[in-house]
């Protein structure tokens, strides 16, 4: 399964004679997975059950779901009006303008609304709520194929990022090597300097001083943590289905090791490395907070 984006919209149409259902389905990021459903009040029973089939296909997510249904401008079909409910509707409306002296716009097409209805039968609501149900279905197979398509974008970018990340990586790690007998000769030259000034220095004392130094400078293990880390991320981002969490997991981890080879290491080469790898990995986490 390739990268998905949790950012993405999809919207679905179902007809029959004389009837319209549409459903549009907008998602953003989200840690875990919530679905917010505004459907036409009388189909709020099939909410559960289009929860699970959006759950199922999607893991991680915000959705807000809007659905509606209308008689379809060229209708013929008989979809009576409840004229009693239009009456009061204008009455109440005319109040209103009067009272807050504004002006009043109204469309015959207006009425076209399911509230205008009568009483629906029972065999009416079937078929309306089949047209959600359908309607629904098409929704997330669009939105699906939307959410693709943005992460094969976020793929791209995050491997860029992680392509110069690994760059700057590879530049310190050529630099681990000699920066150890840089600083240890530089230790070597302040006691040939102290022992010019003071009577007697415990020589093997001092080595043993210089060793433990050396050791606390030592980055290799955050080297070797940093390749295992990197091999990790590109088999997420090629391998794809639910990467979002490992791939945010991964960067932290990657900072960390960065942090540590930052405060560990003196030279400014360095340093100005630690610099960009850590500016890139702060890009490949605000990606990755939209990858599912």
């Amino acid at each position: 399964m390739a990268i998905q984006s949790m950012t993405g919209f999809g919207r679905g149409e179902a007809t029959c004679p004389g009837m319209i259902a549409v459903v549009e389905i907008k998602s953003v990021n989200h840690r875990y997975k919530e679905a917010r459903f505004r459907l036409p009040g009388h189909h709020s029973g099939i909410e559960m059950e289009l929860r699970e089939q959006l759950f199922d296909k999607f893991k991680r997510g915000s959705f807000d779901i809007w659905g509606s249904i209308k008689i379809s401008a060229d209708s013929t079909a008989a979809f009576p009006l409840d004229h009693k409910k239009i009456d009061n509707f204008l009455n109440m409306i005319k109040q209103i303008a009067q009272n807050q002296k504004l002006s009043l716009e109204i469309r015959p097409s207006d009425f076209l609304r399911s509230e205008f209805y009568q009483e629906t039968s029972t065999e009416l609501l079937l078929t309306e709520a089949n047209l959600l149900r359908d309607s629904f279905k098409k929704a997330v197979q669009v939105l699906e194929e939307g959410r693709n398509k943005e992460g094969e974008k976020l793929k791209v970018i995050m491997q860029n990022h992680l392509k110069e990340f690994t760059k700057e990586f590879q530049t310190v790690e050529q630099q681990a090597d000699s920066y150890k007998p840089k600083i240890e000769e530089r230790l070597r030259n302040r006691f040939k300097e102290f022992s010019k000034e003071l009577a007697s220095i415990d020589t093997p004392r001092f080595l043993q001083e210089v060793v433990y130094y050396l050791e606390k400078l030592d980055i290799s293990e955050e080297i070797n943590r940093i390749h295992s880390h990197l091999k990790k991320m590109y088999t997420l981002l090629d391998k794809g289905d639910e990467a979002g969490r490992q791939i945010d997991f991964l960067v932290q981890e990657l900072n960390r090791e960065t942090n540590t080879i930052g405060s560990k290491s003196g030279e400014i080469l360095i340093s100005d490395h630690i610099i960009g790898m850590k500016g890139q990995l702060e890009k490949m986490r605000e990606q990755g907070l939209n990858i599912e």
